[in-house]
């Protein structure tokens, strides 16, 4: 069966078009410093908000109307899921797409009936993308939606839940492996704690860690390439949760000696909860070798919960591009658009112009930084800014050939008198809003 019949396929048309239903910028094949759009951006389509959601809120029930979930049958609902996703994808003209194992396939009675849902489902994926020639971005598992996970997986008190969340990951991994899955991502959800009246931190972090050294061995065993994420986020629906930020997973990471093994999923709207921009944690990520992949999305800052909408702040995308460029781009990553509707936008017609909206907002950023990064500006005032490091006493410094005692008297034998420089932060963000 086929669900967007009305809906033609959606290809590039160039910054004119007036035809909501095609790409201005998105041109796949455009080459940008010797890749193609296709190759810089590697986007993918996830599959819960996507074709699982319903509309439903925490304050509100269903509004939309999926035809693919209108079988009784758990499992004719979960395999009509899988053909309505790749008929979606390839009218988008894409080549990936991202899933959580709950979302593709049912639980079962018991784990083993669960195991056996979850591999019938992946084998019809497994067909569709030999058909298509779509690929899987990344997978994983939802160690947060059922009851058993309500005190956390990894870091629940009871051990059985541990071993319970383990053979749910070897699963989703196994599943990820066949399909031939770039990535394995880690979303901590209820990896954290409400209140430390009823918390052992130490104990929980140690768990964490001895449950992702097992999944390290794990994929070695099986010989899995792809690489292994954690996509960090502050809250909700933990009020704390141990991956916070960039900044805290690397420190995690470092604590158990795990930083070679794992990179970072970051989501943009994450990254606005912890308090950081979307720039700041693609900049620290790449700074300590840990840039992963992207969730791309955005929030609505008068909202304090993770919103998930299709990113179109361009000037937040021209900068994160900007640093991704500079840094010679995704390896294994892309950007996943773990976004979804508002819950008044009911026609499945809206589900193309939510991803053109953001995949051509991401297209036109890209472009717009690749001018950036051929003029120079930005890199030369960056590089004159720090230019006075790669003096004789700037090498001293960095090299640790000198100490606290030299410096010291250094200063006081040669009178230093330090000359501030203007950072020019308003020129530079002039110069941002001219090339836009």
């Amino acid at each position: 069966m086929k669900y967007f019949t009305d809906i033609p396929a959606i290809r590039y048309a160039g910054e004119d078009s007036s035809d909501h239903l095609s790409y201005r910028y998105y041109n796949p094949q455009q080459k940008i410093f010797g890749k193609t759009m296709e190759e810089h951006l590697r986007l993918a389509v996830c599959f819960w908000h996507t074709f699982r959601w319903s509309g439903h809120d925490i304050f509100g029930d269903q509004t939309f109307d999926r035809p693919w979930l209108h079988a009784a049958d758990p499992m004719q609902r979960a395999e009509a899921s899988v053909l309505a996703a790749f008929e979606f994808i390839e009218k988008l003209n894409l080549k990936y797409f991202t899933f959580h194992d709950r979302d593709i396939a049912p639980e079962g009675a018991n784990v083993r009936e669960t195991n056996k849902n979850l591999q019938q489902i992946a084998d019809l994926m497994a067909v569709e993308m030999e058909r298509s020639k779509v690929k899987l971005l990344w997978g994983t598992a939802n160690l947060f939606s059922h009851r058993r996970y309500l005190a956390g997986a990894a870091t629940n008190p009871n051990p059985e839940v541990f071993a319970y969340a383990v053979a749910q990951v070897k699963q989703a991994l196994d599943i990820t492996h066949q399909l031939h899955g770039e990535n394995y991502v880690l979303w901590g959800g209820r990896e954290g704690y409400d209140t430390l009246l009823n918390t052992d931190v130490r104990q929980e972090l140690d768990q964490l860690a001895r449950f992702l050294i097992m999944l390290v061995d794990y994929k070695y065993k099986i010989g899995f390439k792809g690489t292994l994420l954690i996509e960090p986020k502050p809250c909700e629906p933990t009020k704390h949760q141990y991956d916070y930020d960039t900044a805290t997973v690397y420190a995690f990471l470092q604590k158990y000696h795990l930083e070679n093994e794992f990179k970072v999923n970051i989501e943009a709207n994450h990254a606005t909860l912890a308090g950081h921009t979307f720039a700041h944690e693609v900049a620290y990520a790449f700074a300590n070798k840990l840039f992963g992949s992207i969730d791309a999305n955005q929030g609505d800052p008068q909202l304090g919960w993770d919103t998930d909408q299709f990113p179109t702040h361009l000037n937040d995308i021209v900068q994160v591009m900007y640093i991704i460029l500079q840094n010679g781009g995704f390896t294994t990553g892309g950007f996943n658009f773990d976004t979804k509707l508002r819950r008044q936008s009911l026609d499945l017609v809206d589900m193309f112009y939510g991803h053109i909206s953001g995949i051509d907002t991401l297209a036109r950023g890209l472009l717009i930084a690749a001018k950036l990064v051929k003029a120079g500006e930005l890199e030369q005032f960056v590089s004159k800014r720090y230019a006075q490091w790669h003096s004789t006493l700037g090498q001293q410094i960095l090299d640790g050939k000198t100490d606290f005692t030299c410096l010291s008297n250094q200063v006081l034998q040669e009178e230093i008198k330090p000359t501030p420089l203007s950072g020019r932060q308003e020129m530079l963000e002039h110069m941002i809003n001219g090339s836009i």
